[in-house]
């Protein structure tokens, strides 16, 4: 227990006084233990790799530029005006493909009813596919108040199966006008043209930013092309690791686990991790460059920053400063090295040399 303390405060304590970046689990030669007397622990550590980055300034990046369009903004508006739109009840006409009727309806197989098979005033839109092919097809000409049989097979082999029903009501969606009065409940603009510019603005922004992005991630991807970089197989291999558990809370987020994603795409962990290693590698090398790009260009992150970054990373997270803060103490180096990656990244976008998709084509 002794020797646990020792080494759960020294370690650390040893590593941050030497400023050393520790890659893996340490080897560790105990001297000998004596009672009321200090003892010697050596520990062998696997460092971050220091390389010297070169030709770092000045890398190929194709350009990519996209302008927003008119079409662009319209297809905004039809977006803005769908979500916006209501439903009217129709009492003049019968059912047509696109309207949502309200139904009652009981199946049965062979005259014997089956579980999940009855509803009452349940919505569906015609042509929508979401009941089994031929069944919306039959709802369509009816009225109100009718009575229908619907007569459908299933694809599976099922016997005929047959839905005995009435339609209690046919319903349309209207869409509002895409006008100033639309403009005006949806944002904080008075009129239609003020509130296209604010979408053309927005979107124009989001496009410039995510082209940034795309180019960036080519940027890095030349500075390892043109740098020879050995990747320790330990920082690879933790990298999986936080790619795996990444995977993990996505699938989460759509209701699966690990084993049915495994289940459906038939690959077991060992499969898994193979198909991740390539992304893995490239992952560490980047790194390594950058943190070299950054030693040797005296990149520092700033106190202002840093809190920048933190404010940033709550907000992403729907957290506030003051949580950030407490859940990683006064350990800020997370931050601190992603500000000073993102500096280093920028200083060489500001510097690459940007070629037109079309004259590389041609070339």
């Amino acid at each position: 227990e002794a020797l646990n303390d020792l080494l759960q405060s020294g370690y650390p304590a040893a590593l941050n006084e030497l400023e050393l970046e520790v890659i893996d689990q340490p080897r560790l030669n105990l001297g000998e233990l004596k009672k009321g007397e200090d003892v010697e622990i050596t520990a062998t550590v696997a460092c971050f790799p220091e390389v010297e980055a070169k030709d770092y300034f000045g890398l190929e990046v194709e350009k990519i530029e996209h302008e927003v369009t008119d079409e662009d903004i319209q297809k905004e508006l039809e977006r803005v005006q769908k979500a916006h739109s209501s439903m009217e009840t129709v009492t003049d006409r019968k059912t047509e493909e696109g309207d949502t009727v309200v139904l009652d309806f009981d199946g049965s197989v062979d005259g014997v009813h089956f579980d999940g098979g009855k509803a009452e005033n349940f919505d569906l839109k015609l042509g929508s596919g979401q009941f089994i092919p031929g069944f919306e097809d039959q709802l369509v000409g009816k009225e109100a108040g009718e009575e229908v049989d619907v007569h459908v097979t299933f694809p599976e082999g099922y016997q005929a199966e047959d839905l005995a029903g009435k339609i209690n009501e046919i319903k349309r969606e209207v869409l509002p006008e895409i006008n100033d009065e639309l403009a005006s409940d949806v944002s904080e603009f008075e009129t239609l043209e003020e509130y296209k510019n604010s979408i053309r603005e927005r979107m124009q922004k989001e496009d410039d930013e995510r082209a940034d992005s795309i180019m960036k991630d080519s940027m890095v991807q030349k500075l390892i092309d043109v740098n020879s970089v050995d990747t320790p197989a330990s920082m690879v291999e933790s990298e999986i690791d936080t790619m795996i558990q990444g995977m993990k809370q996505q699938l989460a987020y759509q209701g699966l686990s690990l084993e049915q994603y495994q289940k459906f795409t038939g690959m077991d962990m060992a499969a898994m991790r193979d198909q991740a290693r390539m992304d893995a590698e490239k992952r560490v090398a980047s790194r390594i460059l950058l943190k070299a790009v950054i030693r040797q260009e005296n990149i520092e992150a700033t106190e202002e920053d840093i809190d920048k970054e933190m404010a940033d990373f709550a907000a992403q997270y729907g957290q506030s400063v003051e949580d950030v803060k407490k859940m990683i103490g006064n350990d800020l180096h997370y931050f601190e090295e992603d500000v000073k990656m993102k500096k280093a990244i920028d200083m060489m976008f500001e510097k690459a040399n940007f070629v037109a998709a079309k004259a590389k084509e041609e070339e």
